[in-house]
């Protein structure tokens, strides 16, 4: 059986992922593919744990190390449950984040040594890598803004200072520039149909390259 493909999701507070991992999703099952859903941290019962304890337990101080750590655990868990069995199954598997993120977050937001990030990523992951990535772009003004107009209180990562998610964004792009074949940066300022069309186009052209 063929391998399955694994794409990613990626970008800041407000950038609008879980609207558009939707319309990614509903995209792939137009096409007739089956595909797999899930979200980092979280996917799995354990992962599901940690997601609460990192976004919403203000009340545990975490170091970034500690942060680091429970993502890579909840990782670890989330491969051998969900991810690779599926991709062993020939599924899609659509991911909401994954190690991007830590490079994001907890290296270029908290300063954990990319070094140390690298390490438990070999660990972890084996060379397992997404085959793409979508990294929903906005500038940090404007992803706060729309996250302070959702009916809803702002989590760990959201409540973290502007110059935090600066550093967060600049991260992301300064990967996508690494690694452009992988990672695709979509202007996600934009009208949410702009933002679609484009993501839609780097799809065909994804599928039509034979993956």
């Amino acid at each position: 059986m063929k391998r399955g493909l694994f794409i990613t999701l990626e970008g800041g507070e407000g950038a609008g992922k879980s609207t558009l991992l939707s319309f990614v999703h509903d995209w792939l099952v137009g096409t007739g593919r089956p595909v797999q859903m899930t979200r980092e941290p979280g996917g799995t019962p354990l992962g599901e744990r940690v997601r609460d304890i990192l976004l919403h337990s203000k009340d545990i101080e975490l170091s970034p190390d500690t942060e680091t750590l429970l993502m890579f655990a909840a990782r670890a868990e989330h491969l051998a449950r969900v991810i690779r069995p599926a991709l062993d199954q020939g599924v899609v598997v659509l991911c909401d984040r994954f190690t991007d993120a830590t490079y994001a977050y907890q290296g270029g937001g908290h300063g954990v040594p990319n070094e140390r990030i690298a390490a438990l990523e070999t660990w972890v992951q084996a060379g397992l890598q997404p085959d793409l990535t979508l990294l929903l772009d906005v500038p940090v003004a404007t992803g706060l803004e729309r996250a302070a107009s959702r009916n809803s209180k702002p989590d760990r990562f959201e409540s973290r200072e502007r110059e935090y998610l600066e550093r967060v964004r600049a991260t992301y792009l300064a990967r996508a520039e690494r690694d452009p074949q992988r990672i695709c940066v979509i202007d996600a300022a934009r009208p949410l149909a702009q933002v679609q069309h484009d993501i839609e186009t780097v799809l065909q052209e994804f599928f039509r390259a034979g993956c």
